[in-house]
């Protein structure tokens, strides 16, 4: 791409972005992030790695832990990457659970 190609688009969101307040743009970015992150659970599961997507755990912790406000950073969600222990897995021969087609797909006419 030429230099300057997207110009106009960077500085569309440039604008958009910076009249936000700093809570909107990190809830901006925390949404932004998670795309990424279904983009690493469907390239784990390529990959035959389980992958396991969480939240709830304590945020501000794991900031300090890993130093991520030096780098101007706050954790939204931590991805568990490994492979299952199958012969000690009680839950790995259980039937899944998943709702009928009808149920999860709407469709539009």
């Amino acid at each position: 791409m030429p230099i300057g190609f997207a110009d106009d688009y960077k500085n569309n969101l440039y604008t958009q972005l910076s009249a936000l307040s700093q809570e909107q743009q990190f809830n901006h970015a925390a949404r932004q992030a998670y795309i990424g992150f279904g983009l690493a659970v469907a390239a784990a599961a390529e990959q035959k790695i389980d992958a396991t997507p969480m939240e709830g755990f304590n945020n501000q912790q794991l900031d300090a832990l890993l130093e991520l406000d030096k780098l101007g950073l706050k954790s939204v969600t931590i991805l568990a990457l490994g492979y299952r222990d199958e012969a000690n897995d009680w839950l790995v021969n259980l039937k899944k659970v998943r709702p009928s087609h009808e149920d999860f797909i709407i469709k539009f006419n």
